[in-house]
């Protein structure tokens, strides 16, 4: 009796170790989890101004390769008012964007756009104008090279190597505008013959200002001038018009290729302007955008020093624009319509 119990109590364990045992093979079913949606990038593009075409051109290739690399670009101009270009970037940052790039109309007044950005988490490239501060990037051309083109241009290749030469300079707030001035300026006194008259800058790069300096510059010289150095073709328009006025047609300088100073040039009444391939430089800034909000490694050709820190830079090569390479340079590749340009010139 005692082994039939015994026997039966080892029966039941071994099936309840079987029971077990089963119960522990069978496979948990997973977890399902939603596959992870990738954030979209948003970029805050913070621009100085849109009244000039030149910066229009930034925005809309910019916007336009962005969008194909996938990213959202919320863009605001200021229009040269630097109380409101601060403003106008925080609102960007409390919309939570990922990475701010900016065109600063002041560059040391900018600076506190990159302490708040920091402040965010933000990285901060500079377009095409240097910040000056902790900024984390800048893409721009050489711009002191601009200046350098310009009067090599008027020097080398128009054989002016003496007389009274005029310098119609950009906004003093914008480091461009220094940069072009000392290549320029560079060149100028490499020519004992070379005397500059009037060296001045225009503020907020308005053509009316630059206008009123050629005036200036003509009335004070009696009219005795060989050539003019415009740092861009809004002020070479401005010192056309006071030019016109003389009736004195003699070399004129400009930079952007923008579409009056390209007619200007096929007309004769502008020798040249430096065209920084506005499709290169806005590309490649959206690129690099993507790249830092998305903490990728950033390439870069040198560094640009502000006067708080050696800022790693990308720096592109600008193109000398005159008569006889304006259809290869500006028509071939798209940049103006062969109709636009030559409008006012006889076939």
């Amino acid at each position: 009796m005692k082994l039939k119990k015994v026997l039966s109590t080892v029966m039941i364990a071994g099936l309840l170790l079987t029971s077990l045992t089963g119960c522990a093979s069978k496979p948990v079913a997973e977890e399902k989890t939603a596959p992870e949606v990738k954030k979209q990038i948003v970029i805050g593009f913070s621009m100085d101004t849109l009244k000039e075409e030149r910066w229009q051109k930034d925005r809309d290739i910019f916007v336009a390769e962005a969008e194909k690399l996938g990213a959202k670009v919320l863009v605001q101009a200021a229009n040269g008012d630097d109380s409101k270009q601060v403003e106008q970037a925080e609102n960007l940052l409390a919309q939570g964007v990922d990475v701010l790039v900016v065109v600063p109309h002041n560059g040391k007044i900018a600076a506190s756009i990159v302490e708040s950005a920091h402040a965010e988490n933000v990285p901060v490239l500079a377009y095409d104008r240097l910040v000056d501060g902790d900024v984390d990037y800048y893409i721009s051309f050489d711009n002191e090279k601009v200046g350098e083109l310009q009067a090599d241009y008027v020097t080398k290749k128009l054989g002016i190597t003496k007389g009274n030469f005029v310098y119609i300079g950009g906004a003093p707030t914008d480091n461009n505008a220094l940069l072009f001035r000392a290549g320029a300026v560079k060149v100028l006194k490499s020519f004992p013959d070379i005397k500059i008259v009037y060296d001045q800058y225009s503020k907020d790069w308005q053509p009316s200002e630059a206008q009123k300096h050629m005036e200036n510059a003509l009335t004070a010289t009696n009219n005795d001038v060989v050539a003019v150095i415009a740092a861009n073709d809004g002020t070479a328009g401005g010192a056309s018009a006071a030019l016109a006025e003389q009736k004195l047609n003699i070399p004129l300088t400009g930079q952007d290729a923008e579409i009056a100073a390209c007619q200007r040039i096929v007309e004769g009444t502008q020798s040249m302007t430096v065209f920084k391939p506005i499709q290169i430089i806005a590309e490649n800034a959206a690129k690099i955008a993507v790249d830092m909000a998305n903490g990728s490694e950033i390439k870069t050709t040198s560094t640009v020093k502000n006067s708080v820190k050696e800022v790693p830079s990308i720096l592109l090569s600008p193109v000398v624009v005159d008569k006889d390479n304006m259809k290869e340079v500006i028509v071939d590749t798209g940049f103006h319509s062969e109709e636009d340009v030559y409008r006012n010139v006889q076939k």
